[in-house]
């Protein structure tokens, strides 16, 4: 059928721990656990929560489970099941993952923060030279709508006109090329320059959900209005 509708996660709170905090204790003591450098290791605030009180926007980062559940949501889903769904994670720092659809990814959250370290220490998963199943690539949100083709983009956002699900994913249903932005992050709300690319932002009627907890909603609302169950 082809990719109908491209969903981005964007500004996903998933990065490496950033220089800055290599030498703090928690960090290397995470690393050492795991026999790894702490610049090969996933920033995470449960395990670095000391380490990054002085982070810059150090709320908005640090919770890779947040990518983890979108991702498992995204890929089992009945749209992405009848080739109807691209998918890319836009991370926090302008990069862009990505997802072949038929990529399984683990439900076990430690082995996702082992793959999600593998791709970013080597830019792709399996590693070369096997054809990957992700990749990764420097890039401006910006230019991934440009690249992908998208003629509108919506996204999911606490600042955005009130709407219900289904009215949203109604809007999305009759357009040919839409690209979806739901929130990579656990708290506050897209950034000004990300909401500046969007056509439209949208803001749900039922207050206080998780990001993970928006995208089920439109991804059923959407796949019940085209007919696919």
């Amino acid at each position: 059928m082809g990719e109908r509708f491209k969903l981005i996660i964007a500004e996903a709170s998933l990065e490496l721990v950033p220089r800055e905090l290599w030498g703090h204790p928690s960090v290397y003591k995470a690393a050492h656990k795991r026999g790894k450098r702490p610049g090969e290791t996933l920033l995470d605030r449960t395990l670095h929560h000391q380490a990054m009180k002085k982070l810059p926007e150090g709320l908005r980062r640090g919770r890779p489970d947040v990518v983890h559940v979108e991702l498992l949501e995204a890929l089992e889903s009945p749209l992405n099941k009848k080739g109807l769904l691209g998918i890319y994670v836009h991370t926090y720092n302008d990069y862009v993952i990505y997802i072949n659809p038929d990529t399984r990814i683990p439900r076990n959250y430690n082995r996702f923060v082992g793959l999600m370290e593998q791709l970013l220490v080597l830019g792709q998963v399996p590693p070369p030279p096997a054809k990957p199943l992700m990749h990764i690539e420097p890039m401006s949100l910006g230019r991934l709508l440009a690249q992908i083709g998208a003629c509108k983009a919506i996204a999911i956002s606490d600042s955005g006109e009130p709407a219900s699900f289904r009215e949203v994913a109604r809007e999305i249903a009759e357009s040919p090329c839409t690209a979806i932005l739901v929130k990579g992050f656990p708290h506050s709300d897209f950034d000004a320059k990300i909401l500046s690319l969007v056509n439209k932002a949208y803001s749900p009627k039922i207050k206080r959900l998780e990001p993970w907890i928006h995208l089920s909603y439109l991804l059923a609302h959407l796949a019940d209005i085209l007919g696919i169950t």
